[in-house]
């Protein structure tokens, strides 16, 4: 096996790409290739993974946070995968069993990493709804991308709703959660007006450091009565964090 520079092996301090993995003959050496494989199957089983609804509400419970159950249009997981569109409203009917909830709205949804979800978000909920002093029903989809947010905010009568969505899985990130606030939801929201709040995870952004930026981003959001690429994320820098690390994890749409 030809091993990488020493300058090549430096990198892998600094990023969990897969760098200065070594050579053997015109392939990868062994112990590279199994992992990449590993790697490979984690990020599929996210993908097709389902949502244990049951424990996310006894986890939210546990939390002091009551839940109700919506459906996307999606039948089944296959379908989820296959016709996006359908993931971004919701099955019929379902908007008729919303009760009336002025304020934030919190949606989450499985999205492309139910594992995401099933870790991330009853731990990131309990730090943020208290301090917002909220009693609303944390609304669990099935099967929702993003954009279910904005049907469900509205049939609430939401100033705002905070979609949290398991993120698409990278070879190395199979538990990344991601938040997406967008003020006044209502069917027909773009993706600029919304802002994003990604890699939500212990490896990336730490909850506790997620749920101040999602404070910090709500406070801002009310003040301003908007969301989007006219919301800068002007949060002051947390001490003792790398603000590269900060900006990074947070995106607009």
């Amino acid at each position: 096996m030809v091993a990488p520079p020493v300058l090549w092996r430096d990198l892998r301090r600094f990023t969990p790409a897969r760098v200065a993995l070594g050579r053997a003959g015109n392939g990868l050496p062994t112990a590279a290739h199994l992992e990449f494989q590993a790697a490979h199957a984690a990020a599929r089983d996210a993908v097709h993974a389902e949502l244990d609804i049951d424990a996310l509400a006894a986890d939210l419970a546990a939390a002091g946070l009551s839940s109700q159950v919506v459906r996307s249009a999606c039948p089944d997981r296959r379908t989820y995968l296959l016709r996006p569109d359908l993931g971004r409203r919701l099955a019929d009917g379902e908007a008729d069993r919303l009760p009336a909830a002025p304020g934030i709205a919190f949606v989450v949804c499985d999205g492309l990493s139910a594992t995401a979800v099933q870790r991330h978000a009853a731990p990131l909920l309990a730090h943020v709804v208290p301090a917002l002093g909220q009693s609303g029903p944390v609304v669990i989809a099935r099967q929702g991308r993003v954009a279910l947010g904005d049907g469900i905010g509205a049939a609430l009568g939401a100033d705002a709703v905070a979609v949290l969505i398991g993120e698409r899985p990278g070879l190395s990130t199979p538990d990344s959660l991601g938040v997406y606030l967008t003020w006044q939801p209502h069917i027909g929201r773009s993706d600029a007006e919304r802002n994003c709040i990604s890699n939500i995870r212990p490896q990336g952004l730490p909850i506790p450091d997620a749920a101040a930026k999602l404070l910090w981003l709500i406070g801002a959001m009310r003040r301003l009565g908007l969301t989007g690429i006219a919301l800068k994320d002007e949060q002051p820098t947390l001490p003792g964090h790398d603000p590269q690390k900060i900006s990074t994890s947070v995106v607009t749409t």
